[in-house]
Order: structure tokens, then C-alpha cells, then sequence
């Protein structure tokens, strides 16, 4: 018997701005490499831009802002180059998490933690404890993350919470249990850097959303770029499943 059955799924309200955007930050160490620096240098800029891209959204009023920080996969890079980068994380949360409190932005941090240290872990629940009850754009930073994981781990956890349940569900039983259970599923995915792929980034959530492209380097990413990208949404027709008569029907 197959554990998932088909079902209908409700069509999405759009806008002009997403309410939802996913983005692959990549290109800092090819941003550094052009400039004959370090690959650190170029992630220290990267949460430069990082900064820049937050305040876009709250400017724009995009309600969710979802980012790919450090991949399961991402392990596998120069144990030097990993050591830094958990360092830079718990650096931005100690000096960041202030400035996003005070500016009404709640922090959710979703993947794995049970390879992190005592201490970083202990700096994630405390900044995500104390924004969790602010009300304007939701941040959330993907680290240790990966799709595959986030599906098996919502299966486990659906299972669980069902005991004895025959093994029949529909889409909308597993979604409780995904990691942004929280966030509707991105309107628009961005990746910079060149790369064309998704990258086990947000599998099931990304099923819909808008892809957009960018030979731009996320440290280079401002502003300017991200409306770009949301202008390149805004001339899309977004069907889910439906014609474009149907659309112009409707309207």
C-alpha cells in the first residue's frame, strides 16, 4: 500500500510581492578568489549582504525570508573552512540578534543540530526564544540543512505521532511535521553565484515556486538585484495546475 495518496491541494493566494522568498547564497568564495583573498573573506561579506537582503524584504514586505546557510553536504568542505564558518555563525548571533529583536523580525533556524556544539546550539534557542513572539518578517537560517533530511525526518516524526495508523496519508498529513511547518511555501527561489540547481534545498516546499537565476555573487547581491529578481516574478504566470484561460477568467 503506498504511504502517500494523492490529494487536492488549495491554490495559493499571489501578489505582486512574494510573501515567500528561498535563497541559495552562493558565491562567496568565488567572489574572494577574483580578488586574490581568502574564501573567509568572501563569507564575511557575505553577511554584509546578508544585512543589505533583510532589510529589502522588511522594506518590501516580503513576510518570510528563507536562507541557505550551510548544507548537510557542506561538511565535506576544508576542516578549516567548516571551523570558520560555525564561528562566523555564532558571531552573527551574538551581535545580530539584537538588531533583528528591535526591528520586530522573528529568527527560526531549521536542520540537523545534533552535529553543532553545546554552546552554538545553546545561542540558537536563546536568539530564537527571544524574537519568537515578534510579528513582522520571519528569518529563517537553513544550517546542517538538507531536503532529504527534512523529508525523512518529518516521515519519522508523522509516523510516530499516528501509531497503529494504516500507512495511507494524504500531502497535507506530512506538512505539520516539515521543518517550515511554520511558513507558506516560497513564492520565489533565488540562487546567485552562476550554478543552475536547487541543491537538496526545501525539496517538498520549493514544488511551485518561481525559480530565478543570477550569475551575480551573493556578495555582491544588493538591493537592486533582489528587485530584480522580484520583477522577474512579478512577469510570471503562476498556474498551479490551471490554464491560462482559466486565469483570465477569474480575473
Amino acid at each position: 500500500m503506498a504511504l502517500f495518496s494523492s490529494s487536492t491541494r488549495s491554490i495559493p493566494e499571489t501578489g505582486d510581492v512574494p510573501r515567500h522568498i528561498a535563497i541559495i547564497m552562493d558565491g562567496n568564495g568565488r567572489w574572494a578568489k577574483k580578488r586574490f583573498l581568502p574564501r573567509i573573506a568572501g563569507h564575511k561579506r557575505g553577511v554584509d549582504a546578508l544585512r543589505h537582503t533583510v532589510k529589502a524584504c522588511t522594506e518590501l514586505g516580503v513576510e518570510y525570508l528563507t536562507l541557505f546557510a550551510f548544507s548537510s553536504e557542506n561538511w565535506r568542505r576544508p576542516a578549516e573552512e567548516v571551523t570558520f564558518l560555525m564561528q562566523l555563525f555564532m558571531l552573527v548571533l551574538e551581535h545580530e540578534i539584537s538588531k533583528l529583536h528591535n526591528n520586530n523580525i522573528r529568527l527560526k533556524v531549521i536542520g540537523d543540530r545534533s552535529r553543532f556544539d553545546a554552546k552554538l546550539i545553546d545561542m540558537i534557542e536563546r536568539a530564537e526564544s527571544v524574537t519568537q513572539s515578534n510579528t513582522g518578517l520571519t528569518l529563517t537560517i537553513a544550517a546542517n540543512y538538507g531536503g532529504r533530511w527534512d523529508l525523512i525526518q518529518a516521515t519519522h516524526s508523522m509516523l510516530a505521532a499516528n501509531p497503529g495508523r494504516a500507512l495511507t496519508f494524504q500531502e497535507a498529513d506530512l506538512e505539520p511535521y516539515l521543518s517550515t511547518s511554520y511558513a507558506p511555501e516560497p513564492d520565489l527561489f533565488i540562487r546567485t553565484g552562476g550554478e543552475q540547481r536547487i541543491s537538496n534545498f526545501l525539496l517538498w516546499q520549493l514544488a511551485y515556486a518561481e525559480l530565478y537565476f543570477t550569475d551575480t555573487l551573493w556578495p555582491d547581491f544588493n538591493t537592486l538585484a533582489l528587485k530584480r529578481a522580484i520583477k522577474s516574478f512579478q512577469q510570471r504566470e503562476r498556474r498551479f495546475g490551471r490554464t491560462s484561460e482559466q486565469l483570465q477568467k477569474n480575473a
